[in-house]
């Protein structure tokens, strides 16, 4: 008995270990899960792409699983997965089925923010470019943590998804939540990652963007302080910045997206079922 004892904690040693996954959403701005096969002691983990864009995969319950954001725009209907394991090459399909997201209207005293000046449009065109960069970067990692926790404490106050109407005017749709917090709360990384970039944007103001590896990146914005330099490595729960209301914001809160192979993603889906 003892005997066979360790060699189950050897075998479970020789595992990787990995958190929890996201809850599954195949829907524009959701998260598809797609089942890869059984992991296997001392094999290389498969590698999948969605087109060319790679893909986050980890292991749950001795199960391989391809982690797949889906845009806001994405249409609805049947996807193909690439995957590759052991030298073999194979296709997985998906669907990602229709979801309505609600309108927000929301009134801005600043203008300025709505009806922008040429020099703040030629401004806000130039950090939009790069923060489309940055949502594509891909770090590889043997650890990535996609079990996230709530960045501060505080009232869930904009939703995912949301079709923002801005002075009467529609807008892009609102890429992450919002939790209502006072101005300087403390704000924590939600998972271990190293600092991709920090800066203060036209739009988000005073923004944090942490890479936690293979694709997975969380956005921190609208900040007042931040505590964190680029490339620093950050541990879960520790604290990275204090909220704010930079940038385009009618008070104080705190923006959080999560990006997923370059896709924004809605976040409740990585947080505990008590905090969705």
């Amino acid at each position: 008995m003892i005997r066979l004892c360790l060699k189950l904690c050897l075998l479970l040693l020789a595992l990787p270990a990995y958190a929890a996954l996201p809850m599954a959403s195949n829907v524009p701005g959701g998260v598809a899960l797609i089942p890869l096969g059984a992991v296997i002691e001392n094999a290389q983990p498969p590698q999948a792409w969605l087109e060319e864009q790679p893909i986050l995969v980890t292991a749950d319950k001795g199960k391989w699983f391809a982690v797949v954001g889906l845009p806001l725009d994405m249409k609805t209907g049947l996807y193909t997965l690439r995957a590759e394991s052991n030298a073999e090459s194979t296709t997985i399909a998906f669907k990602v089925k229709p979801k309505k997201y609600p309108e927000q209207h929301i009134t801005l005293k600043d203008k300025g923010k709505v009806e922008l000046s040429d020099e703040d449009a030629k401004r806000a065109v130039a950090e939009i470019a790069l923060i489309k960069q940055l949502k594509l970067h891909w770090q590889p990692s043997p650890d990535t943590d996609p079990s996230f926790i709530l960045p501060a404490k505080g009232r869930l106050s904009g939703k995912f998804g949301s079709r923002r109407v801005f002075n009467g005017q529609p807008r892009a749709p609102h890429a992450g939540i919002d939790v209502a917090v006072r101005k300087g709360s403390k704000v924590v990384a939600s998972a271990h990652a190293k600092v991709l970039a920090v800066g203060d944007y036209f739009f988000n103001g005073k923004t944090i963007f942490l890479d936690h590896g293979n694709g997975l990146i969380t956005m921190y914005c609208h900040l007042d302080r931040i505590d964190v330099s680029e490339q620093e490595s950050v541990r879960k729960g520790q604290q990275i910045a204090l909220s704010g209301k930079s940038g385009r914001a009618t008070g104080p809160h705190l923006h959080w997206s999560v990006i997923l192979n370059g896709a924004m993603v809605d976040p409740q889906l990585f947080l505990p079922r008590s905090q969705r």
